[in-house]
């Protein structure tokens, strides 16, 4: 008997402004056909919205107001970049939301995703009930965990929870206190590390692998150097980079780019952009988005 394919839903609360790679990030979405996202926003309905991708219209003060209901805490950041902090919680707030499916996510906006299936295959979503694309830590840009009552409930193990979601502070509770209940003493080396990960069930069904994900951060390259790709290549839901031949990646994460080179950039056209989101390749570089293929 054939099992069914693990239904996957990435719940993303986002509120300010659509950045300009809206349509870029929209179309990898919808090469990613049976795989679903769910944003809760302010920013309005983007144009030309996948099937696979729903945007429920609310404004910030509410978004907030179901939070702190549904955690029964006072939650009411002045940024809502605090949102950050919740993430590991998105999953328990939104229950409402995962009634079929198999593993919610969280994740961020700035990355472009390739074939997700090919990387979170159903043989290794059977074997783990955590998926984080970094070694080290959960990574705060696209974490995966099994919808069962321990995973939606596990954010409350964070020490001292309640308060440090209510103050106006960013913990990055989502990369920091968040990945130590699956990772003790992290800054071990590589065979001590491992060696303690066996006497934490919650590490054992994990699977911490790096992806690769984010060029010019803090972790080197596969070989070790910092000798990054300077170029991304997407092509019909496949991902590629001038660095690797024929490798493919799940999603590459331009945060780098996006706080560096690109923030000197004058705004692109929108018209443009959307033209150029709707072909079928594009090519990703340190001066943006521009038509081309590997």
């Amino acid at each position: 008997m054939i099992k069914p394919t693990p239904r996957i839903l990435f719940i993303i609360p986002y509120f300010g402004q659509w950045p300009f790679w809206m349509p870029f990030f929209l179309q990898s979405c919808r090469h990613n056909p049976d795989i679903d996202w769910q944003f809760f926003s302010d920013c309005g309905v983007p144009e030309n919205l996948p099937a696979n991708v729903t945007v429920q219209t609310i404004s910030f003060a509410d978004y907030c107001r179901k939070v702190s209901q549904r955690l029964e805490i006072n939650f009411a950041p002045k940024n809502a970049y605090k949102l950050c902090d919740i993430k590991p919680a998105l999953g328990y707030i939104h229950e409402d939301c995962l009634e079929g499916y198999d593993f919610w996510a969280f994740g961020d906006i700035d990355l472009i995703y390739g074939d997700l299936r090919s990387y979170f295959t159903a043989e290794r979503l059977a074997r783990f009930d955590l998926f984080s694309t970094h070694e080290r830590r959960v990574a705060g840009h696209l974490c995966l965990m099994r919808n069962t009552r321990c995973k939606l409930e596990l954010f409350k193990k964070i020490e001292g929870w309640q308060q440090r979601f209510t103050d106006d502070q960013h913990h990055a509770l989502d990369e920091g206190a968040f990945s130590r209940i699956f990772l003790w003493r992290k800054n071990f080396p590589k065979p001590l590390f491992e060696l303690v990960g066996k006497f934490n069930p919650l590490r054992r069904t994990s699977d911490f692998t790096e992806a690769f994900s984010t060029p010019g951060g803090c972790i080197k390259w596969h070989d070790g150097t910092e000798n990054f790709p300077a170029k991304w290549f997407w092509k019909n839901g496949i991902l590629k980079n001038d660095r690797d031949g024929d490798h493919t990646f799940a999603y590459f994460h331009f945060v780098c780019w996006k706080r560096n080179e690109w923030a000197k950039l004058p705004a692109p056209d929108p018209a443009s952009i959307q033209c150029l989101a709707a072909e079928p390749s594009w090519v990703i570089d340190a001066t943006g988005f521009h038509r081309g293929e590997l």
